[in-house]
C-alpha cells in the first residue's frame, strides 16, 4: 500500500490578545515557553515525530519573531534535498482579494494553490497554540478505518470546564451528531455523563472535500471559520468523526504524567500554570522524553554557571549565571543572570533577563532582556513600585519584553 501523502497546515497567525503584554511584539505561537521553546514547537514536534514532513505555517500578525525562530530552529531540521519535505511560512498573499485572512477557513482557502501543487491525500489542519504531545499517525489510522471525510481531535473534559470550548456530540460509533461553540450547558459524552468532548482545533480532511467546501464558503457571508462555520454545517451532510485524544499512545510518557495532557495557553494564568505543570519530581507534563522529544532552540553559548544559592523544583536554561539566592518552582530561559540574595518563587524568567541582587519575585512572568534593579520586589505584596508593572486580574505580574537591538 502506497504511503499516504499528508500535508500539514498550521494556523499560526493568532494575535493572542489575552496573552498581552507577551504578545505586544510577537504573535501567540512565537511566545517563548519552558526556557528553550516557543509555543509553535509543540505542534511542529508532533508532526515531525509522527513522520509528517510537509508543513505550511499560515502566519499573519506580528510574524517576524516567528519567522526568525523557524529559520534558526527548524529550517535545517527538514533539509537535505529530500523530495516533498519542508516547513514553509505562508503569509497572506491576497490571491483571492485584498483582505488578510478573515478566519481559519479563509486562511486555508487563500492558499488552495499550495494544496493543488502538493496533491495530498489528506490535509491536517492544526492549531499552533497548545502544549501537548500527539502521534498524528494514530489519528490518521482512525480516520482511514472509519472511512471518514473529516476527523476532529476531541478531548474529554469535565462538564464544568467544557463550556469555554467547542463541544462535540457523538454517537456510540464516534460519529458527530452535534457541534456547538462554547455552549452554557455542554452535552455529555455517550459513555460518560460527567464529561464532554471538546474540540482541540485539530482536523483531518479529505483533500477534495476540503477544497470544495472552502470554495463554497468563500462565496457566502460567514465567519469563514472551521469551528464556527465549516464543521457545524458539514457534519449533517458528510461522515465526520471525533478521535478520542485519550486513546493516543505516545511513547516515553511516564506513568505519573497526566493522561492526555493538553493545554490551551491562550491566557496569562493558563500560560503560567502550564509552566508550573513542568516542575517537580513527577510533573504533569514531563519534558524529559527522549522517545518523543519537543524540539527547540539550539543554544551555542556557555554552560550554566552556579556560584552559590539554593535551587528547588526548577528548570534552568543553558548559559545562566547564578551568583546566589533562592530559586524555587520557577523556569529560567537561557542566559539569565541571578544576583546574590535574590528570591524567585513560582515565576517564569525568559532569556537574557537580569535579576539584581536581593530582588524578590513571586508569581511573576519576566519577558526577555528585562533588567530588574537590585532590591526590587514584585508580587510579594509589599506594593513598593509594583504599580509600574502590568498586573493580570488573577494577581500575576507580567513584565513586557524589553527593547534591544535584537530582532527576536
Amino acid at each position: 500500500m502506497a504511503r499516504l501523502r499528508i500535508l500539514g497546515m498550521i494556523m499560526a497567525g493568532g494575535k493572542g490578545d489575552r496573552l498581552f503584554p507577551l504578545t505586544k511584539a510577537r504573535s501567540k505561537p512565537a511566545v517563548p515557553f519552558a526556557g528553550k521553546h516557543r509555543i509553535i514547537d509543540f505542534v511542529l514536534s508532533n508532526f515531525i515525530n509522527s513522520g509528517t514532513y510537509a508543513v505550511y505555517l499560515l502566519v499573519q500578525y506580528k510574524s517576524q519573531s516567528l519567522i526568525e525562530h523557524l529559520r534558526s530552529t527548524w529550517g535545517w531540521r527538514i533539509a537535505g534535498g529530500l523530495r516533498d519535505t519542508f516547513i514553509a511560512v505562508v503569509p497572506p498573499q491576497m490571491r483571492e482579494g485584498q483582505n488578510w485572512y478573515q478566519g481559519t477557513a479563509d486562511a486555508v482557502y487563500q492558499n488552495l494553490n499550495v494544496i493543488r501543487d502538493f496533491r495530498p491525500d489528506l490535509i491536517a489542519v492544526f492549531g499552533a497554540d497548545h502544549i501537548y504531545r500527539m502521534d498524528v499517525g494514530q489519528m490518521v489510522k482512525f480516520h482511514m478505518e472509519n472511512r471518514a471525510d473529516v476527523t476532529i481531535a476531541a478531548l474529554p473534559v469535565p462538564l464544568p470546564e467544557a463550556s469555554s470550548f467547542g463541544i462535540i456530540e457523538v454517537d456510540r460509533m464516534q460519529r458527530l451528531i452535534g457541534f456547538e461553540e462554547k455552549p452554557k450547558n455542554p452535552k455529555p459524552m455517550p459513555t460518560d455523563s460527567n464529561r464532554a468532548y471538546v474540540s482541540m482545533g485539530n482536523y483531518l480532511f479529505e483533500t477534495k472535500l476540503l477544497m470544495d467546501v472552502l470554495q463554497e464558503d468563500a462565496q457566502r457571508t460567514t465567519e469563514h471559520d472551521f469551528g464556527r462555520t465549516i464543521i457545524p454545517e458539514l457534519f449533517t451532510k458528510r461522515k465526520v468523526f471525533a478521535y478520542d485524544f485519550l486513546r493516543n499512545d505516545v511513547p516515553g510518557v511516564k506513568a505519573y504524567e497526566e493522561q492526555g495532557y493538553w493545554r490551551d495557553v491562550g491566557t496569562l494564568p493558563a500560560y503560567w500554570q502550564a509552566h508550573m505543570d513542568l516542575l517537580g519530581a513527577q510533573p504533569a507534563f514531563d519534558l524529559s522524553n527522549r522517545d518523543w522529544p519537543i524540539l527547540g532552540t539550539v543554544y551555542d553559548g556557555p554552560p550554566t554557571r552556579i556560584l552559590d544559592g539554593e535551587l528547588q523544583e526548577s528548570l534552568i536554561g543553558e548559559g545562566c549565571h547564578i551568583e546566589g539566592g533562592y530559586v524555587v518552582r520557577s523556569v529560567l530561559g537561557h542566559g539569565v543572570r541571578i544576583g546574590k540574595g535574590a528570591e524567585i518563587e513560582n515565576s517564569v524568567i525568559m532569556d537574557y533577563a537580569e535579576i539584581g541582587a536581593g530582588v524578590k519575585l513571586k508569581g511573576v512572568i519576566v519577558d526577555r532582556y528585562n533588567v530588574i534593579p537590585s532590591g526590587s520586589e514584585i508580587g510579594t505584596g509589599s506594593g513598593a513600585g509594583e504599580d509600574r508593572y502590568f498586573r493580570e486580574p488573577s494577581g500575576l505580574f507580567v513584565l513586557e519584553r524589553a527593547e534591544t537591538r535584537s530582532t527576536i
